[in-house]
Order: structure tokens, then C-alpha cells, then sequence
């Protein structure tokens, strides 16, 4: 796949390298964004759009999150077409579809107002890839879906080189997903890092839309590149990317993408 017709795959996504979880505080939130709240720990509601291939895969995520001391993610019916996957203000939408020959695997974008505070966020999953012999395995689906949904609540990286150990998280970039699936400690010091603080309001379950935020922020198509807007942080090897479309305000909607190897079928092949 060249480079032009996105040669990489994506996993939306975006994490500080940081170093071993016994040595070092938590270092790895997505630009101090949160999802604004009055009390811990909050409970979180993720819509189900996913198809049964992927069911199992997103509840093992929710109970994996859920163990936070923080955080409770509650999955309920979801209330998006798959295809568009439009978010719902309060709540996180998660879908699956085959979204085309686009480059990305997955996608996590935010909708930010304030500055900081989260209040709505969506993951998309590219089953046009994971029909695919290299990522249609258990591993893959497990890593991406709870990587994608840790990115809508305010988690980054742990680390972004591909060749570097698995760290076992599912929130550090790598090639071999075996041991990468699940969050690990470090990942819920985190979590309690940035939700250390409380708000004096909340985003979680809202039903509308702050008011201050314009219109058109929650109305735009943003399934393609040349739709998120300003790329403002790319990976070494140009991997992992995030994008802001800016409305101005502290209003803005933040894409992570995560794009995969473009050799990955070659190396798979040569090793059978």
C-alpha cells in the first residue's frame, strides 16, 4: 500500500513515552483533557454500535477500564448508525464498519470545550482491515478497541516505538499484540492523576450540548483526513498522528490515529 493511499493503518490514539510504572509517577495524559465531573468515581456511558465479531471484544475493554478507582464504564444499546458513527453528547459511542481503504485501523476523536473538559467522544474501528488475515485476530481487535476507548477519556500513550518491549498495556504502540491487550497499573495511576481534581460542573451524561460550543463543531463529517484538521503531533516514524480542527474558544475536536505498518502482510507472508 503506498504511502499516498495511506500506507499506514491506523488505531486512533495519542501517549508521552514514559518509563517503568514502579520508578516513575504517571506521565501520560492526552493534552490534561477530561471529562468534567463533581464527584469520583464517575460513571461513564459507552453506546454499543459494534457487530457481535467485535461484542466480546468491547465488554472485555469496559470490565478492564472499570477496574479504575476512578472510572465506571457502563456499555448500554448504542444510538449511532455504524457507518457515520455520530457522537452523543455525555457518552461515548463506540462502531465498527468497513470505512474504506483509508489508511487508519481505528480512530478516537474528542470534542473538547473549555479548553480541556471532554464531552463527547466516539471510536471507530476499520473492519475493512480487520477483515484481513493480519488483524483478524484476537489480540489485534482486543488492543485497538481498549487503546481507542482509553483515548476518549483522556489516556495517551505509554510509549510509541514499535520495536521497544511490550510493556504490557494496551495503551503502548507495537507490532506483536500478544501481551499488549489489557491496561496495566500504571495506566490507572494515570487515570487517577488526571481525575484528581473535581469540577464544578459536569459533561458526563449530559444531554445537550454546552451552549458556548458552535453548532457546526457537532454537525461535520470528520471521517476522513482532510477533515480533522491541523496535524500537531506525529510519532518518529510518522505512525501515530493527531490532529485538532479548531473552532476557537478552547472549542475543538481532537483525532488520534494510530497508522499501522505498511509491511505488515509482506513480513507475514515471508514468515509462513
Amino acid at each position: 500500500m503506498s504511502k499516498s493511499a495511506f500506507a499506514r493503518v491506523c488505531v486512533a490514539s495519542a501517549i508521552v513515552i514514559v518509563g517503568l510504572a514502579t520508578s516513575l509517577s504517571a506521565s501520560h495524559s492526552w493534552g490534561n483533557y477530561h471529562w468534567a465531573r463533581t464527584a469520583n468515581p464517575f460513571t461513564l456511558v459507552v453506546g454499543d454500535n459494534v457487530s457481535a465479531a467485535w461484542d466480546g471484544h468491547l465488554g472485555v475493554a469496559l470490565s478492564d477500564w472499570s477496574s479504575s478507582s476512578v472510572l465506571n464504564l457502563t456499555k448500554v444499546a448504542g444510538t449511532a448508525k455504524p457507518r457515520t458513527c455520530k457522537p452523543t453528547a455525555g457518552r461515548i459511542e463506540v462502531c465498527n464498519a468497513t470505512y474504506g481503504n483509508n489508511g487508519w485501523l481505528g480512530i478516537a476523536q474528542i470534542w473538547i470545550t473549555g479548553g480541556v473538559h471532554i464531552t463527547q467522544g466516539v471510536t471507530k474501528l476499520n473492519d475493512t482491515y480487520f477483515n484481513t488475515p493480519t488483524y483478524n485476530t484476537g489480540p489485534w481487535r482486543q488492543l485497538v478497541v481498549c487503546q481507542e476507548v482509553g483515548h476518549d477519556f483522556g489516556l495517551d500513550h505509554q510509549d510509541e516505538d514499535f520495536d521497544n518491549a511490550n510493556m504490557q498495556t494496551c495503551m503502548d504502540y507495537t507490532s506483536d499484540p500478544s501481551t499488549n491487550q489489557h491496561p496495566n497499573n500504571h495506566d490507572y495511576a494515570q487515570l487517577e492523576t488526571m481525575y484528581a481534581h473535581l469540577d464544578s460542573t459536569t459533561t458526563v451524561g449530559s444531554l445537550a450540548l454546552p451552549s458556548s460550543m458552535p453548532p457546526a463543531m457537532g454537525q461535520l463529517p470528520l471521517d476522513e483526513r482532510t477533515q480533522w484538521g491541523q496535524l500537531v503531533k506525529q510519532s518518529a516514524n510518522g505512525r501515530r498522528e493527531i490532529y485538532e480542527l479548531d473552532f476557537g474558544g478552547g472549542n475543538k475536536v481532537v483525532t488520534h490515529v494510530f497508522w499501522a505498518d505498511p509491511d505488515a502482510d509482506a513480513r507475514r507472508g515471508n514468515n509462513r
